[in-house]
């Protein structure tokens, strides 16, 4: 039996994180000895336990071995020489070695869910904040995933953890405005490079929660696609786009010297908290749906007070963002991509069952700096 949709539904997705892993309190015990900071290292374990995050991966550690602090070279102790670290020119380096290869098994993993050869894509949309590059990730896919040669290109680059939302949101526009459109988008993000050597409280919570990671998903039209049965299919019904007043310096992300500098206030859970509900119990009303007739929320872990923030703004039960909390856990922070993360741990993990109820509503949330929140609202149909 088949089904016919209308308007853009994501037609696959694929998720990936580099080879090396490490837990967090291990990752803590390598930055004490490296003495990174100097103000809080004795208090680091704790701190870094605190994040919500039992372990993150990074391109820079080596897939496996005894000696923790021999998984990785990149970062040194601080000297007179080099007291923050490598330069960003060194870190850039790291990023064009090894963010096109991670973000290529990602695409390859959507391409296959979606059941589509890559030569079928028509437009490739990538999304990253922690790096640059030139010729960028998008040329490199070419090649690397086959895609033909005129294919059309986009890129969403330094908007941060919500970017996803806006890859997605720019693919749902061009596949309802051209039934023939088949529409990549890959996000990938090396955040581990950024590792700061600093005492700024806001910067050292920023080392203890980002992680490598990389997300893709294939949207098109529905019209022109026949489901088969069992295949999953989330439609994209419409996008929100929300400017948090008073907040314009509460989460920056800015490129200096030595890396980039993310900035995460305290304040940022408070903000969410009092300004998040109104503007969305308006945007679904206007589209006919209440907050009790969402059936998932996606919400960006961009840490464990954020969540808490979300559950509270919006009235929620400890178990609404439990695939959320889960992801930070197992993944840490990723930024851009992380929201697909979380959509795969609800529809394919060993624990997704324990979500609730699938078909229906899904509301994906990311906070970027601004402080801006991306919404999307999402239909998923078995």
């Amino acid at each position: 039996m088949s089904n016919r949709q209308s308007g853009a539904v994501i037609l696959g997705t694929g998720t990936r994180i580099p080879e090396g892993v490490i837990d967090q309190e291990v990752a803590a015990g390598v930055i004490q000895r490296l003495g990174l900071t100097q103000r809080w290292n004795k208090v680091l374990p704790k701190l870094y336990l605190k994040s919500g995050v039992l372990r993150r991966a990074s391109v820079l550690l080596s897939a496996a071995g005894d000696d923790p602090d021999s998984r990785q070279s990149f970062y040194k102790p601080p000297t007179a020489a080099a007291p923050f670290g490598p330069t960003t020119g060194e870190r850039m380096g790291v990023y064009a070695k090894h963010a096109g290869p991670l973000l290529t098994k990602t695409c390859q993993a959507a391409i296959q869910r979606a059941g589509i050869e890559a030569s079928a894509i028509t437009q490739l949309i990538t999304v990253s904040c922690t790096g640059f590059c030139a010729p960028g990730l998008d040329h490199a896919l070419f090649e690397s995933l086959g895609l033909s040669l005129t294919t059309q290109r986009s890129h969403i680059g330094f908007m941060g953890c919500h970017a996803m939302v806006n890859g997605l949101r720019v693919a749902q526009a061009i596949a309802e405005s051209d039934p023939r459109a088949v529409v990549l988008v890959g996000a990938v993000e090396l955040c581990s490079i950024h590792q700061q050597y600093t005492e700024d409280p806001e910067q050292i919570v920023a080392n203890s929660l980002f992680s490598d990671g990389a997300a893709a998903a294939v949207v098109t039209d529905a019209s022109a696609v026949v489901r088969q049965p069992g295949q999953v299919h989330l439609r994209i019904v419409s996008s929100l786009s929300l400017k948090i007043p008073d907040s314009a310096d509460l989460m920056t992300w800015k490129i200096g010297d030595h890396g980039f500098q993310m900035t995460l206030s305290s304040l940022v859970p408070s903000r969410i908290e009092e300004r998040l509900k109104d503007p969305i119990e308006k945007w679904l009303s206007g589209l006919g749906i209440s907050i009790e007739d969402i059936r998932q929320w996606v919400v960006h872990p961009g840490g464990p007070r954020i969540l808490d923030s979300v559950d509270k703004a919006m009235g929620l039960d400890e178990t609404k963002l439990s695939a959320s909390r889960r992801t930070l856990a197992n993944y840490g922070n990723m930024s851009s991509p992380t929201i697909l993360f979380i959509i795969e741990e609800i529809l394919y993990s060993s624990t997704g069952e324990h979500y609730g109820p699938r078909n229906g509503y899904w509301l994906v949330f990311g906070f970027g700096p601004g402080l801006h929140a991306e919404i999307l609202l999402l239909e998923l149909t078995e």
